[in-house]
């Protein structure tokens, strides 16, 4: 292997690489997205170069964020590798087979040999800014290029870096290892034909074995439409080996002191039964705009903490903020009131199941009221506890210091029943009987996710919803965002099961929006 940092002569050390071997060098997001990439390249080349080692310094003081930790993380795993001054110039030999080694361009600190070299003055015409940490990465990657018979691969997540790499005659690309393999249009459920005398059978005994042929493909927990010629259809869910059972669902569900609601479609009846079935600890359901994820979970999940087995002692919602890079920030407020804009679908799906009883005539209880005034003015003692008992959040009512109503669903709030968590807080935490539900799951990383689940003790239940097609994290897409791997790579196995709701239940107009625009 030929010395990667130092002087531009070659130098011959005593790595050797391979004719075949290609050399990847890799841009500081994807250590950021996994650490562990580092061992993910089998048995090729690897180069880092020492702009990347600059760029994990300045982000490895983050204390609260994913990005830090990672940082951190990457640093002493480099630091194990390349213990001294030797290693870092002439590159390890790794587990895997390839090597390592860390790049420092000549080119960046003799101005000469910038000007002259053709290769240099091909960057200069395209990319003439290198006080810009993404231009010396690609001018450290064209070097490695330069000095190497492999072909020479940059890899980022970055995509414009990725296509300013390009346009200088760079091969690049994004980080494959945790991308889920490509797919056609996935549809919601698989119809397997029976005959209608199985159609009856199924019914009668609420379970019927399909034939190897027929569960041929099928993985565990897997819903399907059994059909028959007449056009009889009957949902059921795989239960391995071909057995296929009823759904285990009611005919409605009701929050504690709400309404009853009930499945509208034949996917939402898949979700409910995975929601309720106490077997399956994990959930990931796919769901454009309008399809009833978050109703159905909420429903769902505040139904068991009231049922007569009362299988959780409350539910926990969160989801990403991804609009103020994954950091609550100095707003004012608890923890809750922080979260409450970006929970809002929650709140309005349990202002939903849980309404407001408003006065059957508005007029008449007013006037009531103000006659019980007339005759006795509450104390300001009274008036004081009023406002604690509704947040301190109480108003004035027609200049009588009447407290704000308290909405049904603020007082699960209140009481601890319904929960909200900070994703940012929740590394380290055990989560016993809990119904957690993580909303917009798209917009995690693998790894983001792989840390919210393993935070699930015995007893307690996640469900992951998202939309894959509506993703805002610049460095995840459909293919590797942390819903779509966690569903990819969690398939098959009893604890989980994956739902995908294709019809919209919102209105008419958000079903024809979410179609065409």
């Amino acid at each position: 292997m030929e010395h990667l940092s130092g002087a531009i002569a070659s130098k011959k050390t005593q790595l050797k690489v391979s004719a075949k071997a290609k050399t990847f060098v890799l841009d500081t997001n994807v250590l950021l997205h996994d650490p562990q990439s580092i061992f993910k390249f089998e048995d090729n080349n690897l180069a880092i170069p020492v702009e990347v080692l600059e760029e994990l310094d300045a982000i490895k003081t983050e204390q609260s964020t994913e990005r830090g930790r990672n940082a951190r993380r990457v640093h002493r795993i480099l630091s194990e590798l390349l213990p001294d001054s030797r290693s870092m110039h002439e590159g390890v030999k790794l587990e895997t087979g390839g090597t390592l080694s860390v790049i420092i361009n000549p080119y960046m600190a003799d101005s000469v040999a910038m000007r002259e070299a053709p290769l240099m003055q091909k960057l200069r015409a395209v990319l003439s800014d290198f006080s810009k940490k993404d231009n010396r990465i690609i001018a450290s990657a064209l070097f490695v290029q330069e000095r190497y018979t492999p072909p020479t691969i940059l890899v980022t997540k970055d995509v414009n870096v990725a296509l300013k790499a390009r346009a200088v005659g760079l091969e690049a690309q994004d980080y494959l290892n945790d991308k889920v393999p490509e797919a056609d249009d996935e549809n919601a459920y698989r119809e397997i034909p029976v005959t209608i005398y199985e159609i009856q059978r199924f019914c009668s005994e609420g379970e019927f074995d399909l034939g190897e042929a027929s569960a041929a493909g099928l993985y565990l927990n897997e819903y399907v439409l059994l059909r028959s010629d007449e056009g009889k259809t009957m949902p059921a869910r795989h239960y391995g080996n071909g057995l296929v059972k009823r759904l285990r669902i009611p005919e409605s569900i009701k929050a504690p002191g709400g309404i009853s609601i009930r499945a509208r479609n034949l996917e939402q009846q898949f979700f409910m039964d995975a929601l309720l079935d106490d077997s399956i600890s994990l959930i990931t359901c796919f769901g454009k705009a309008g399809t009833g994820k978050t109703l159905l979970s909420i429903g769902c999940a505040l139904h068991q903490t009231h049922d007569d087995r009362s299988l959780y002692d409350g539910v926990s919602i969160s989801r990403p903020v991804m609009a103020l890079g994954k950091d609550i920030g100095f707003l004012p407020g608890t923890m809750e009131e922080k979260m409450k804009p970006w929970l809002q679908p929650y709140f309005d799906a349990l202002e939903v199941l849980m309404p407001s009883k408003p006065a059957k005539d508005p007029q008449f209880a007013a006037k009531k009221v103000s006659k019980k005034q007339q005759k006795k003015q509450p104390s300001a003692l009274e008036v004081s506890r009023q406002e604690s008992v509704s947040g301190g959040n109480g108003h004035g009512g027609g200049g009588h210091g009447s407290a704000a109503p308290v909405k049904p669903y603020e007082r699960l709030i209140k009481s601890g029943l319904v929960e909200v968590e900070a994703l940012f807080f929740i590394r380290g935490r055990s989560i016993a009987r809990r119904f957690f539900i993580l909303d917009e799951a798209q917009q995690l990383t693998p790894h983001e996710v792989k840390t919210v689940i393993t935070r699930i003790s015995e007893g307690s239940k996640i469900v992951l919803i998202g939309d894959p097609a509506q993703i805002d994290n610049p460095y995840v897409d459909s293919r590797s965002n942390g819903l779509v791997y966690c569903h990819n790579r969690m398939k098959g196995h009893a604890l989980s099961a994956h739902v995908k709701l294709m019809k919209g239940e919102r209105s008419k107009l958000a079903e024809l929006a979410a179609d065409l625009l």
